[in-house]
């Protein structure tokens, strides 16, 4: 399963190209396919390439659910494997 994950443009190259940050890494972006977003905008960003501005609520409640999948395969892994727990 491949998830769009939201990041907030930090820095936006002539050249389409931006720095975004996702969830407090740094990573290169393309924006060919949001050209117009700016610095300071939350985009959706999948394989590399941001591919729709969200608003900053939007992106908070995707990073949230995010987060919480994070911590329910988490205890999932814990559960089928209690002995990696310690």
């Amino acid at each position: 399963m491949c998830l769009a994950v939201p990041g907030k443009v930090v820095k936006r190259d002539d050249d389409l190209k931006a720095t975004v940050d996702m969830m407090g890494i740094e990573r290169p972006v393309s924006l060919r396919l949001v050209p117009t977003a700016q610095v300071g905008d939350y985009i959706l960003v999948h394989a590399g390439f941001g591919i729709q501005i969200v608003n900053e609520q939007e992106a908070q409640e995707t990073l949230a659910l995010v987060n919480a999948m994070s911590e329910l395969v988490e205890e999932d892994q814990l559960a089928t494997n209690p002995a990696e727990a310690y």
